[in-house]
């Protein structure tokens, strides 16, 4: 993890200004004395990251890495989770963004690798880069999580890793089916979900079907990309209510999608001909759920997700655990209005003490 030192100092230059200027001996030496004082600084700050970057090392602590895949806020509080656990044990963590960017991930792995971290946790945005991870640190002898890879990096040729982090998906899909059973008996339903490519997308869109037709009260009439944008959502839902189509409750991959859907529906005078189900317990979600907009979603905080993976991950670098291949889910965590001011039930997205609590209660071996 060394910076390399930008040299400022160009000799030809200034003896080149002494040659053309009467008072250029003056202004050479100003400018070698500003040159060595902005090189001084930059090797002051330079040598003050390297003694940062080492802190950890002198008083016995690690040093991890972490790749995030891109810059959506999700993300965001998964490694703000991680940072929480660091921080707390006194490691220190260095990130790295993919920005969605096959090529740019892979390099990202290759640059941990070569800072030889104490061990890498991977978010990826795509099936295939745990999996290259994993591929990469077992050669190198690095300890690596996954996190929300569905399991995936678990099958990896015979390369080992130390666990998969992950919501139940599948158990999540099953609930939303028993959801509509109970709450809207007789109706249609229409999926717009994430992105088709995406695994906790197929897991959620294939568990909600098959507990649906085996309760035999709601039909699923169709299944649309809102490939998680907010105006993309919105015109699809307008394609499908203006197509005729006989539905009355769409579920919506995530509460953005759903708020730009929800002030869709109300602008058009229509709001109250549909229920709206969606996922994730966000900032974004909550206050629609408080006013009863948002009829029912899940909760699935980034943030208690990304401080599980760094205790699952220093466990194991630390020796306190030789478990590897674990997989490691996140309970399912309903909302409606009874439960909306619970932290214990709808989990925060910031990193919020009750963490602790929770990882506590549902992870006691974390804890020791």
């Amino acid at each position: 993890m060394k910076k390399g030192l930008l040299a400022l100092m160009v000799v030809s230059g200034m003896t080149l200004m002494t040659a053309c200027s009467g008072s250029s001996q003056t202004e050479t030496t100003t400018a070698a004395q500003t040159a060595a004082k902005e090189e001084t600084s930059q090797t002051e700050q330079a040598g003050s990251k390297e003694a940062e970057e080492s802190k950890a090392e002198s008083a016995g602590g690690k040093v991890y890495g972490y790749i995030t895949p891109g810059p959506d806020t999700w993300y965001q509080r998964n490694v703000e989770g991680f940072q929480m656990g660091a921080e707390k044990d006194g490691n220190k963590v260095v990130i790295l963004n993919s920005d969605y960017d096959v090529s740019k991930e892979v390099s990202n792995i290759d640059s941990m690798i070569n800072q030889g971290v104490d061990g890498l946790c991977i978010f990826s945005f795509n099936e295939s880069g745990a999996k290259i991870a994993a591929e990469k640190c077992a050669k190198a002898g690095i300890p690596l999580v996954s996190t929300d890879s569905v399991g995936t990096a678990l099958d990896n040729n015979g390369n080992d890793i130390v666990a998969a982090i992950d919501f139940d998906w599948t158990e999540m899909g099953n609930n939303y089916g028993q959801w509509f059973a109970d709450n809207c008996p007789g109706e249609n339903i229409f999926v717009i979900t994430g992105n088709f490519e995406s695994v906790p997308c197929q897991r959620i869109n294939e568990a909600m079907q098959a507990k649906v037709d085996e309760l035999g009260k709601n039909k699923i009439i169709d299944i649309q990309e809102g490939e998680y944008n907010p105006s993309k959502a919105i015109t699809v839902a307008q394609d499908a209510i203006a197509s005729g189509k006989d539905f009355s409750v769409i579920f919506v991959m995530n509460e953005d999608m759903a708020a730009g859907i929800i002030q869709m529906l109300d602008s058009q005078g229509v709001a109250d001909r549909y229920k709206v189900v969606s996922q994730n317990g966000s900032p974004a979600g909550l206050p629609l759920i408080k006013n009863g907009n948002l009829d029912y979603t899940i909760s699935s905080s980034p943030g208690w997700e990304g401080l599980v993976s760094y205790q699952v991950l220093n466990q194991y670098a630390t020796g306190a655990s030789t478990a590897v291949q674990q997989q490691v889910e996140l309970p399912i965590m309903p909302v409606d209005q009874s439960n909306i001011d619970d932290k214990t039930k709808v989990v925060p997205w910031e990193v919020d003490e009750c963490y602790w609590d929770l990882t506590k209660e549902y992870f006691p071996e974390l804890m020791q």
